[in-house]
Parts: C-alpha cells; structure tokens; sequence
C-alpha cells in the first residue's frame, strides 16, 4: 500500500518524528507537523522573534517603537490567512496529495480535524504570546492614553483576545477558500483581499462593541469644550450637535458661530434656549468587555467557518 509523501511505514524512532519535534507527536499529528513544519516554525519562531523585540523595548522602558510594531502586529492576522490557512488544503488538493489520503486507512475527518487542531494549536500559541507581550509594553503607556489611543487598532486589535480572534477567523476563513477554490497562488490572493475587507469592516463596527455613555449638563455652556469635561481616557462620540436646549433638542457646533464677541455668543445662545451640553462617549473601563464580546463574536464566526469546513470536507475533500 502506498503511503502519504515523507512518511514512512517503519515503527522506529524515524516514525515518531525524531528530530523533528519532541516525541510529544506520533501519527497523523506528526505527519501533519512534518508536512507544514517550515511554515509552523516560521510563524513560531517569527513570533518568538516580535516578542523578545517587544520584551527588550518594554525592558528599557521605550516608547519610540511603539506604533511601527503596533502596525506589525496589526498584520499578522493578513498573513497568517494568506500564508498559513489559503495553502493549507489547497496544496493538497492541487497537487494530488488529498487523492492520495483517502486511499490510506485515516479517513477524511480525522485529517481534516488534525490539520486544522495542530494550526489552530500554532495560531493560538504566536497570537496569545503576541497579545500578552503586547498588553504588558502597553501597560507604561496607559497611564497616560488619551481617547483616540485605546480605542484605535493599534491597541484594542493587539491586546488581550482579539488579536488571537482575528487570527484564527482570518486562518480559517483562508483554509475554507483554499477548499473552495482548490488552487493555491489564487486562494492565496482572494484571501489576502478577504482578510483586509475584515480588517476595516472590523474598524468600522468596533466602536458599536461597547456602552455608549450619555453625559448631559443643564448648567449652561461655558467656554471647554464637552471633550474637556468628560473622565481621562474617555473616547467621544459624534460631537457634531453638543448644544443641549431646554426642549431636549440637540444643535450643532455652527450654532451662533457667526457671534463675533462672546458676550453676543452667549446671548445668540440664550436665544437659542441653549443650556448646557450633552456628549456621547466609551469610557475606558469599558475596554476589556469591549474585546472580549468582539472576540466571541469572532469565534462564533470561526466555528461556523469550522462546521462548513466539515460539511464539505466529507464530500469534497480529494
């Protein structure tokens, strides 16, 4: 009977994986392991590489490096889809090798769950070392966040779960192209154009994960702005109508602009029945909530992704 490519059928220390990997791995996980073990090892050793970069930073307590490695992390979910999840099956399917599978005695499911288990194993193990390295060099800056910073990418996308997340859907997503598409060079790039269409519709739906906060004062309006009235690390909200009037209406930053005195603003404002502000804004506390409910809903989206990969893995995978 033939076997599946560099394996071999013999039961001595050559079948464990020996010098490959610690004996931890025996059958079909070593086979896998061995099969993808350059890419394992560069996204490992890779990841090793990011955070001895960042522990080192954090060590002599600089900050100068902050954003271009922030910028990195954000596009490790891109190129673990592209280079990880989009070759995947898609090379076995391309060149025979799915074929040559279902002739031996493992079926097409516990192929299909050791692969994905042992590259959801690699993702998970960067991503959590990544995010934990991350979180910790962040944590000499938070003291001193402003709203645009905890909540921008380059911080809520880098720290606790959401970089893990984003990485499996985005490793996931790829593998179920390259299932779909069967060829390699294209699902690669149909992923690469899928993962950064996740990137930004992630962007534009982030700030709906939390609690808007409404902060409201009848007490007129003084010379700050609402920015300057809310707590430290506050994000605000659509600040275009900040008047409040005595009806409950909201106007917006053109009221009166055209006052030339602040006295003559403040009787245009008057007239106005303006009296006092009213500002939307995410608190920082909120921040941790915020990312773990994106994260699940990443997850659920991952598993349904999973549950497809079964559905038509069992029929279509040769």
């Amino acid at each position: 009977m033939s076997s599946l490519p560099g394996t071999s059928t013999t039961t001595g220390p050559e079948a464990t994986g020996t010098g490959q990997l610690p004996q931890l791995l025996k059958g079909m996980p070593w086979l896998v392991w061995r099969q993808h073990r350059a890419v394992f090892w560069t996204v490992l050793g890779a990841s090793a590489l990011a955070v001895a970069c960042i522990v080192f930073q954090r060590s002599q307590l600089q900050l100068d490096g902050y954003t271009p490695v922030s910028t990195g992390l954000r596009l490790v979910p891109i190129l673990l889809g592209v280079f990880l999840g989009a070759p995947l099956f898609a090379g076995d399917l391309e060149n025979g090798t799915a074929k040559l599978v279902v002739t031996q005695s493992v079926s097409r499911t516990r192929w299909l769950t050791t692969k994905l288990a042992l590259t959801a194993l690699v993702v998970v193990v960067s991503t959590v070392a990544l995010s934990a390295a991350f979180g910790w060099w962040w944590n000499l800056y938070k003291s001193e966040v402003t709203a645009t910073e905890w909540i921008s990418e380059s911080t809520f996308n880098n720290t606790g779960p959401v970089p893990v997340a984003l990485a499996l859907f985005s490793v996931f997503s790829g593998v179920a192209i390259g299932v779909v598409l069967r060829r390699t060079l294209m699902a690669m790039v149909v992923t690469l154009g899928f993962t950064v269409v996740v990137q930004l519709v992630w962007s534009h739906f982030l700030l709906s994960l939390g609690n808007v906060v409404t902060s409201t004062t009848s007490r007129g309006v003084m010379t700050e702005t609402p920015a300057q009235t809310l707590p430290a690390g506050a994000h605000q909200m659509d600040g275009s109508h900040p008047y409040l009037t005595g009806d409950g209406k909201l106007l917006g930053w053109n009221t009166c602009a055209d006052a030339q005195t602040e006295r003559a603003r403040v009787v245009c404002l008057q007239k106005a029945d303006v009296v006092g502000w009213q500002v939307d804004y995410l608190p920082i506390s909120q921040m941790n909530g915020m990312q773990w409910f994106g994260a699940s809903i990443l997850l659920a989206l991952t598993a349904a992704v999973t549950v497809f990969l079964f559905f038509w893995g069992r029929k279509r995978l040769v």
